[in-house]
């Protein structure tokens, strides 16, 4: 299902009691893997969580620790502002300062618009205290694409603008992906985007499934794909599978500029005692998920 949080809430509660999954292939939202979470569903998109955390690791294991925040004021940018908070938290970083950016009417296209944005946005991160990187909470891209290479100091741009946390990259060639690219581009004659390869992975997971318990039934592929026994290479570095008390498909993250992947979270020295990509997102001893 490729639909908003809400959309996806009715269609569960709809079919509740049938013999219906419905893969999350969007929707990025955490209430979605916690206090709503649906028993009938599964997420192959990666949360706000993960995404932050696989985000957050990189600039730790960096030692970019000091984070300015420029944040939007929509509910989305909300959201990923908590995620953004939490992660700080969670792995050592600070948060020097957060920023709202008042949007004001202009005409960005207009002769003189770039000019105007060329001054306005320094002025927006001056003053700022001693910061290493500067992290933007704005989904709507209203102004965080307008913030790389024009702070008033020299810093990286890193969250929803600059180095960003994905599920997928186009230009993702590791792992055997090279092959999956290069299918893909034949089949639709485009690049390979974050939503077709979470789309596919849940396509992907039933087939896996169904080959594996030689049946095209509800139940027994249900429970394959839920089971201890399913796993899926997703040309990642290591074979993908869903958490059980949120039904969220644990992989890892790639994070990447807009041309080219830098890393992939989790990082080297941040340990879980099970498995390490479990440090990305809502974890089993935190979940407040109760699958109904």
């Amino acid at each position: 299902m490729d639909a908003p949080a809400d959309v996806l809430l009715q269609l569960s509660d709809s079919v509740k009691g049938q013999d219906v999954a419905l893969f999350n292939v969007s929707a990025p939202e955490v209430r979605l893997r916690q206090e709503d979470c649906r028993a009938n569903i599964l997420h192959t998109a990666p949360d706000l969580a993960m995404l932050a955390d696989a985000l957050a690791q990189y600039l730790v294991w960096k030692k970019w620790q000091r984070w300015l925040v420029a944040k939007g004021v929509s509910p989305e940018d909300k959201e990923y502002l908590e995620a953004i908070r939490r992660s700080a938290k969670r792995f050592g970083a600070t948060i020097v300062e957060e920023r709202p950016y008042e949007v004001t009417p202009g005409a960005r296209r207009s002769d003189t618009g770039q000019q105007l944005i060329q001054l306005q946005m320094p002025v927006f991160t001056q003053g700022a205290p001693d910061y290493d990187v500067l992290i933007v909470a704005d989904r709507r891209g209203v102004f965080g694409p307008y913030l790389p290479f024009r702070t008033w100091d020299p810093r990286p741009v890193a969250g929803t603008a600059g180095l960003e946390a994905m599920s997928w990259h186009p230009a993702h060639e590791q792992w055997g992906a090279t092959q999956m690219q290069n299918r893909f581009q034949r089949f639709a004659h485009r690049f390979m985007l974050p939503l077709d390869h979470q789309a596919w992975i849940a396509v992907r997971a039933v087939g896996e499934a169904a080959s594996r318990t030689q049946s095209g039934d509800y139940a027994p592929i249900n429970a394959y794909i839920r089971g201890d026994k399913f796993d899926l290479a997703a040309f990642k570095g290591q074979k993908v599978t869903f958490r059980k008390w949120d039904g969220q498909l644990r992989q890892p993250i790639i994070i990447a500029g807009p041309e080219l992947p830098v890393s992939t979270s989790p990082q080297t020295g941040f340990l879980h005692e099970h498995e390490e990509v479990d440090t990305l997102g809502i974890d089993a001893p935190e979940t407040k998920c109760k699958l109904q």
